[in-house]
């Protein structure tokens, strides 16, 4: 990586819940995966193991596969077993090893790219995937996919109980092919090829509705703090009353980008420390020009809010400059650093615990809102965000 990097405009709910998939199944790093990318100290830990292992009880292992396994065996595919092994040995979920391909992938999610046609995707009242938003621009539209198509097949493969992300999967591939949806409008189906283009969405929505400034972050990359930055300055030039902070369903990225978003708030304050073996090795204070400095902000959170987002809501709370809304996060406290090795792949390792500027480390317990706001699934369905609507009231108030 060429920079440290450490660990929505909806118009309703549906894009809310969706959030995620406007970068088509980003899902997979808020999982197990959920990320807080660092930089690695130069305090080394683990001193009392050897240098070097002993593989020659791995090599046997081989051996023995080799010699007696009925089946084509794949030397890539086993030493990836191997490292990948070694990283999971760990007993961390958040030190994982990546193939030269899903490491394409971890990087893709954080810059907000992937290969696909461009399109947001959601259910119906009755189940069916259909069609929020072409992406201007992208393939979908350019191929006269419409808002509310439902898609009935892909490729030949039916939708039918099929889940959103599932969907998606169907739906990606490489850039250059080839997919054809099968679309029912207005109860007429139709097939409709499309090729399949390099996307990249960018990770900041903003607008200003009756006064206030919206700002919704749906991953913190390397575009983000430009953005947001962007949009504060807009914020500002506009006079708002207040701004609501949009971090439901982020599954976070880069501590540089959350201590970025932080500064708009805060002026020489903490963001927050890292701790390794309960000691702070580095803390980060706020940065630049704090150009919403003193104006009356609701942070909304909800569990698909981690690591940055909760870096973000924890800074801006402990510093007393939002109250948080909505739904307890995600809970995800730890720093993770990617190790780049020359084939492609990648070690992401945990390298140390993040806290609050109150001392407070959120790992598996989240970050509870000063106001709990619920959906249910009748909003959802109804296409209401009570959660939106509370925080606007409450920057009004």
């Amino acid at each position: 990586m060429p920079k440290k990097r450490k660990s929505f405009k909806f118009k309703n709910l549906a894009a809310l819940f969706l959030s995620a998939l406007i970068v088509f199944y980003v899902g997979w790093a808020t999982g197990a995966g959920k990320i807080s990318i660092g930089q690695v100290k130069p305090v080394k830990a683990n001193n009392g193991l050897p240098a070097k292992l002993d593989y020659s009880s791995v090599d046997l292992i081989y051996n023995s596969i080799r010699d007696n396994y009925d089946g084509k065996l794949d030397e890539t595919k086993l030493l990836d077993g191997i490292k990948t092994g070694l990283a999971n040995a760990a007993g961390d979920p958040y030190t994982e090893y990546f193939s030269t391909s899903d490491a394409k992938d971890f990087y893709g999610q954080l810059d907000g790219t992937f290969e696909g046609i461009g399109a947001e995707l959601g259910k119906d009242a009755d189940g069916n995937i259909d069609i929020i938003a072409p992406l201007a621009g992208y393939p979908a539209e350019k191929a006269g996919i419409k808002p509310k198509d439902i898609i009935a097949s892909v490729d030949g493969k039916s939708t039918s109980g099929l889940s959103i992300d599932d969907t998606v999967k169907l739906i990606r591939g490489k850039a250059g092919t080839t997919v054809k949806l099968t679309v029912v409008r207005d109860g007429t189906p139709q097939d409709i090829s499309i090729v399949r283009e390099s996307i990249q969405i960018p990770s900041v929505k903003s607008e200003v509705k009756d006064g206030v400034g919206i700002l919704t972050i749906s991953r913190f990359g390397d575009d983000t703090v430009k953005l947001a930055t962007a949009a504060a300055e807009d914020f500002k030039s506009k006079n708002v009353t207040g701004v609501v902070l949009d971090l439901r369903g982020d599954p976070g990225g880069l501590l540089t980008a959350a201590v970025g978003v932080s500064s708009l708030w805060l002026q020489n304050k903490t963001v927050l420390t890292e701790r390794r073996d309960g000691k702070i090795i580095q803390t980060y204070p706020s940065e630049g020009t704090a150009t919403l400095n003193g104006v009356k902000t609701v942070v909304l959170i909800d569990g698909g809010s981690a690591s940055a987002s909760e870096i973000t809501a924890g800074a801006l709370h402990d510093n007393k400059a939002a109250t948080l809304m909505g739904l307890k996060s995600y809970g995800k406290g730890s720093v993770q650093q990617p190790i780049d090795f020359k084939d492609g792949s990648l070690l992401k390792v945990t390298i140390a615990r993040w806290y609050t500027p109150a001392g407070k480390n959120i790992d598996k317990e989240g970050i509870k809102p000063d106001t709990e706001v619920k959906i249910s699934d009748d909003d959802i369905k109804a296409g209401n965000d009570p959660q939106l609507n509370a925080a606007l009231t409450a920057v009004k108030s």
